[in-house]
């Protein structure tokens, strides 16, 4: 599977794209517009993801890689 069919399942399986989910993390404190926030490690955000958006590990990888500045 390519990045993009991993983002594409993503919003078709939340209902939010990667920017909201994004955007959702840093209202958490989760990340920041850089990335991670200071501190917090990937498996903080695959948890969430796994625990609030059903998410399996993969998936959630590719949030966190969203987050990091991935883009393709």
């Amino acid at each position: 599977m390519s990045f993009q069919s991993y983002l594409d399942y993503i919003e078709t399986r939340t209902g939010r794209s990667p920017a909201e989910l994004h955007a959702e993390a840093r209202q958490q404190g989760l990340a920041d517009d850089t990335g991670l926030a200071p501190g917090v490690k990937a498996g903080a955000i695959i948890d969430w993801l796994k625990a609030d958006h059903d998410l399996g590990h993969g998936h959630a990888m590719t949030i966190v890689a969203w987050i990091k500045g991935k883009r393709s």
